[in-house]
This record gives C-alpha cells, sequence and structure tokens, in this order.
C-alpha cells in the first residue's frame, strides 16, 4: 500500500490526540457496558491450588526414593548442608574474639586502619545488641552463598564477556532473576530443597548470582582491544591473555561485582527465613508478627551494619590500584590484630557476654506507641487520601472490568508504548495470570504497585532533577542515597510499620523510600549526561531555566528516565509483595500464607508465579519504550 493511501489523524486534518482519545472513549464505553460481567473472583480451593499442594505432598514423601531426589537434588542439598555447617562450625570455634580480631584484620588489609575500625565496632555491636548468635548464623549464610555465587557467576561473566553470543544467550535467563521478586524464588526451592540453611543458601545464591556475572562481563567486554591485541601478537595464548591481561585490567569492576553480590545476599537472606533459614530474618520476621518495631529494629540495624562494613570492605578493595604494595604498617597492623583475636580465644567465652549487651526493645516500642499517637491525625490523614483519592478507585476499576478488557487495554498501551514483541509478552503474562486463577489478587496487588510507582517517580523526577541542577545539593544527597542503597528491603518496612501500622499502605510507604534512591541517580546522570554544547546552545537562543528543563534536558534525558521508570516498577513490585507481612494482602499475602499454612502451599506457589508474571509484564513494556522510536516515513504520518 502506498503512502498516500494511508488514512491517520494528521492526513485529515485531526490533532495528534485524537486517535488515542478514540480508543480510550471505547474502552470507558466498554467498561461501563460490561462492569462486573467476565470478573474472575479468588478462589481460594481452586483446582489448581490444590493440585500444587498435593503435588508437594507427594513430593515430600518420595523424596528419598524419585530418582531426581535420590541421585541429584539430594545431593546438591547436602552439598551446600555441609559447606554451611562448615562456615558455621568455623565460626562458632573462633567466637567472639576471634571473629572481631579476623574481621579487623581483613579489614586493615582492605582499606586501613579506618576500615579496621569500622569492621571492629560492626562486630562489637552484633553483641552488644543481643544478636551475636543470629549475626554469626547470617555470616555463615551469607558467606555460603556468596562463595557459590562468584565460583559459579564469575567464569559465566567472563565467558559472557568473551563471547557475544553467550552474552545474548543468558541475558533474558538474568533478566528473569531480577524482575523476579524475591519471594517467587522461595515456593519452588522449598518444593525442591525442602527447608533449612541449605535451601536457604541456594534461594540467596540464585538471587545473588545476576549482578556477579553481569558486571563480570562488562569489566571483561570493557577491557582495552588495544592492550589484549598486543598480548596476542607477543604471542600469547588465549589462557595467558586471560590471566594476564584480562583478569587484571577487569579487576576493580571485578571487585564492584564482589560487592554488590554481598550485597544482594544480605538482601535475600532475611526473606529466606521464610523457608526456616537461620539467621536474623528471624528476628525481623518475629518482629513483624507482632508488629512490634523494637523488635525488628536491633535486628535490622545489625543488617545495616553488616551490609556498610562488608560494603566499605570491598570498595576499599576495588579502588586500590592493582600493583600498589602494602604499607610494611598496614601488614603489621592486621598481624597484630589478628593474631590478638587468635589468642584470645582460649581466654574469652565464645559467645558474645550477656552482661555487655543492650536491650531497647520496650523503649523502641513506647517510642513507637507515642510517634503512633502524637503523629496519629497526620498518618490517618495521608493514608485516608491516598487510598480514598487513589487505591479504592483504582481498584475498583481493575477488580470490576471484565478481565478480557483489561488485557484489550494492557495489550493496545503496550504496543503503543513498545511496540508488537512486547505487547504480546504483556498479553502472555496476563492471559497466564488468568489461568493461575489468581486475577483479583493480581488487580489488588497492580493496584498499589501503581500509586507506589507514580509516587516513586514523582518523587525521584523532583530529586533528580534538583541534585543535577545544584552540585552542593548533590554533593548533600550523595551520601543519604548511598546509605539507603546499602540497607536491605526489610529495613524499610521499619519506619512505615511505626507510622502507619500494618495496612496496605504501609507496605506503599516502604515500598517508595525502597525505590527513590536509584531512580533519583539515573534522573540525575541522565539529566547530566546532556551535552554541554547542547546546554549552552539553548541557553544562547534565549532560553529560561524551565524552558531549558522542559525543551532541552528533560526530552535528551529520555533514555535515562525511562531506565529510572523501569527500575521503580520492579523494585516497586518486590516491595510490595514483601508488604504482604505488614498487612498489603493480594499476592504477598497468598505468597506468605503458603508458607506458613501447609495447606495453602499451592496458593502460595501459583501466586508467586503470578508475582513473577505481573513483573515480566511492567518490565517489558517500560523496556520496550526507549526503543521503539519511529522511522522518519512513520513519524510523518503519526
Amino acid at each position: 500500500m502506498s503512502s498516500t493511501a494511508v488514512t491517520t489523524p494528521s492526513r485529515l486534518g485531526l490533532p495528534r490526540w485524537a486517535a488515542p482519545a478514540g480508543v480510550a472513549v471505547l474502552f470507558v464505553a466498554a467498561y461501563l457496558v460490561f462492569r462486573g460481567s467476565g470478573t474472575l473472583p479468588h478462589d481460594k480451593e481452586a483446582p489448581q491450588f490444590l493440585a500444587v499442594t498435593e503435588l508437594r505432598e507427594w513430593i515430600d514423601d518420595h523424596r528419598n526414593d524419585n530418582p531426581l531426589f535420590l541421585y541429584f537434588l539430594n545431593y546438591i542439598r547436602l552439598f551446600v548442608g555441609q559447606l554451611y555447617t562448615l562456615f558455621h562450625t568455623t565460626l562458632y570455634a573462633l567466637g567472639w574474639p576471634g571473629i572481631t580480631g579476623v574481621m579487623g584484620a581483613l579489614a586493615w588489609l582492605a582499606g586501613g586502619w579506618r576500615i579496621a575500625l569500622l569492621a571492629l565496632g560492626g562486630v562489637s555491636a552484633f553483641g552488644v545488641l543481643g544478636l551475636w548468635e543470629s549475626s554469626v548464623d547470617t555470616l555463615a549464610l551469607v558467606g555460603v552463598a556468596v562463595l557459590l555465587s562468584l565460583a559459579i557467576g564469575i567464569p559465566i561473566g567472563v565467558w559472557a564477556g568473551l563471547s557475544a553470543r553467550t552474552r545474548r544467550a543468558i541475558t533474558p535467563v538474568l533478566d528473569v532473576m531480577q524482575i523476579m521478586p524475591t519471594f517467587a524464588y522461595l515456593a519452588p526451592l522449598a518444593l525442591f530443597f525442602h527447608i533449612g540453611a541449605p535451601a536457604g543458601a541456594i534461594a540467596t545464591m540464585i538471587y545473588a548470582i545476576p549482578p556477579a556475572i553481569r558486571i563480570t562481563a562488562l569489566a571483561i567486554s570493557s577491557v582495552s582491544p588495544t592492550a589484549v591485541e598486543a598480548s596476542t601478537s607477543l604471542g600469547a595464548t588465549r589462557r595467558q591473555t586471560l590471566f594476564k591481561v584480562y583478569l587484571p585490567l577487569a579487576r576493580s569492576t571485578m571487585a564492584l561485582a564482589i560487592n554488590q553480590t554481598i550485597m544482594m545476599a544480605l538482601s535475600m537472606v532475611v526473606i529466606a527465613n521464610l523457608i526456616s533459614a537461620p539467621g536474623l530474618g528471624g528476628d525481623i520476621l518475629r518482629g513483624l508478627s507482632r508488629a512490634q518495631v523494637g523488635i525488628m529494629l536491633p535486628a535490622g540495624v545489625a543488617i545495616v551494619i553488616m551490609a556498610v562494613m562488608l560494603d566499605r570492605m570491598m570498595m576499599a578493595v576495588a579502588r586500590r590500584d592493582a600493583h600498589a604494595k602494602l604499607r610494611r604498617t598496614d601488614l603489621v597492623g592486621a598481624g597484630v590484630l589478628g593474631l590478638a583475636g587468635l589468642a584470645l580465644i582460649p581466654v574469652l567465652p565464645p559467645i558474645w557476654p550477656e552482661s555487655l549487651t543492650v536491650n531497647v526493645v520496650a523503649e523502641v516500642n513506647a517510642a513507637v506507641s507515642w510517634a503512633e499517637t502524637s503523629w496519629y491525625p497526620v498518618t490517618t490523614f495521608i493514608k485516608d487520601v491516598t487510598s480514598h483519592a487513589l487505591l479504592n478507585p483504582l481498584e475498583s476499576l481493575l477488580t470490576a472490568a471484565p478481565w478480557w478488557l483489561v488485557a484489550l487495554a494492557v495489550l493496545s498501551l503496550a504496543w503503543r508504548v513498545s511496540g508488537t514483541r512486547p505487547a504480546l509478552i504483556a498479553l502472555a503474562c496476563l492471559l497466564g495470570i488468568a489461568l493461575l486463577g489468581v486475577w483479583e489478587h493480581t488487580m489488588q496487588t497492580m493496584t498499589t504497585v501503581a500509586v507506589a510507582v507514580l509516587v516513586t517517580l514523582l518523587i525521584g523526577l523532583l530529586l533528580g532533577v534538583a541534585a543535577a541542577r545544584s552540585p552542593r545539593y548533590s554533593a548533600i544527597q550523595r551520601p543519604l542515597l548511598d546509605a539507603a542503597q546499602t540497607m536491605p528491603a526489610f529495613v524499610y518496612l521499619l519506619p512505615a510499620l511505626a507510622l502507619f501500622g500494618t495496612t496496605r499502605f504501609t507496605a506503599i510507604f516502604a515500598s517508595i523510600i525502597y525505590a527513590v534512591p536509584p531512580v533519583v541517580r539515573l534522573v540525575e546522570d541522565g539529566i547530566k549526561g546532556v551535552p554541554a554544547t547542547v546546554v549552552e546552545a539553548a541557553t544562547s537562543a534565549g532560553s529560561t531555566s524551565g524552558q531549558l528543563l522542559w525543551k532541552v534536558q528533560l526530552p535528551m534525558a529520555r533514555r535515562a528516565i525511562l531506565l529510572a521508570a523501569n527500575q521503580g516498577i520492579v523494585m516497586t513490585l518486590a516491595m510490595v509483595v514483601v508488604g504482604g507481612l505488614v498487612g498489603a494482602g493480594a499476592l504477598g499475602y497468598d505468597v506468605v500464607a503458603g508458607f506458613s499454612q501447609r495447606t495453602d502451599f499451592g496458593m502460595g506457589f501459583v501466586a508467586g508465579i503470578a508475582t513473577v508474571l505481573l513483573g515480566v509484564m511492567l518490565d517489558r513494556i517500560t523496556q520496550g519504550a526507549d526503543t521503539r522510536r519511529p522511522s522518519p516515513r512513520k513519524r510523518k504520518f503519526t
């Protein structure tokens, strides 16, 4: 068909918004006509839920006689269990003097005496908070998970960095692993690896592997081709080039990969407690179940301290010059510290003395109670306004609309924003959710995600633009963002629970705090990345500050802003599901109920799959938005 035969709004003299407005009117009319029909209410006794529960019972009964378990899965579980036992036994054999001395020595070698003081204070804080044993259990679990993640992730990352074909093949797998909310890992792992420390370590490992692979691949692929060509021309073999050129030059970035793997592992070990993994997660979940921030806060603080301590150690290693030698004073100081800790093992008790602990449970609970009482009018106003103005209308709209109309609306939006392939993927995800029997709860979850993402993007844009346009404000904001991104996800539930109690708004508030930092960073980097020549040209043409922002910087930072939206959606979805522990309901509650009540395992398993499908749908729509750039010919007729 020739271009003259194409009839579009612009060819007919209509404005560009005419076609989208017409489609929107059709959807509104269809909603008003078919409202309340074609809905898919939630059925707790759905056949697919019962079938999965029966499958779990069958697997439990045949775990020791089925060949798949007998000759494969059980051996993996035993290997990981023995590795955890080794770490656990070693740490308890060192006792608190040995662990304190060894960690201080490692920190001194990594970054000098300042980092060593941070490590000594951090390890001592575990005991002062009365959480020594739980902290040691968490360290053992993180150690196992990180070791396995790096043992698998770094070789795959090196392979992907050297081979574009391998990188293309594993990228979709890594995408799914990172999109998948943390809860979704637990159901299949409980099914195949039972519960306990091995299952928790495997869940943590799966969650922590993607950054190890991605960052290692980036580090290897970024090595200068000139250095590689020089090595090859001198007669070096591929193995020699890898170990003498690629790995040394990629050292600092690969240290970042280790750092991110540790941070991801610390985020996951708390959630892994839902499948009976040991550690600090048990204290946090116990506090959540009792709605007592006083129980949660010390464990949350301990995790933050552990994360900051390990983060600073690895970042110090990453910043160090590969050819720089350790100073003699550093070697002596680390040696003295380590030997002193080991020498005190037979002298001091292995467990932190109870007389040196500080119990703040009652004081924290009293402070939270005072805050709830004093700020009740403000928090209630915010919660009620958000619920009545956004949450309730949107939830009624999505749950009362026919499922096929919602699917058509998502298909149209995805096609308009991202193109044909993402639209078909989004439609397939929605159809899968409908077949799974959790449509109503998925729409409720999508409501909370939509509201949380809307507020997250608004705050992220404001703070990101302010940071990009003011170096002084950016310098003040940067350490706050660093601290916020270091904290595990569960920690954000503490202030939310203290202010708003156990409601769905609690999950929204926590998810906003959790997702804002990366959105702010991406928006700031995107605006700062606009070429200075373009900004100078716009300024010399007489553009005001507002015109420069709206007409130049934001349009040219489109890619970064879309990536920020994508990351905001993924992180918000993960956190809203975690919010099932504090009254968010919907899919999060289904997953939690599936683990806490054996008879509801099928519902929890299916809800985890539905969460993954919802995440993939939202992710693909926003990821495809940036790649959908119409050609000049197509742009002419839109």
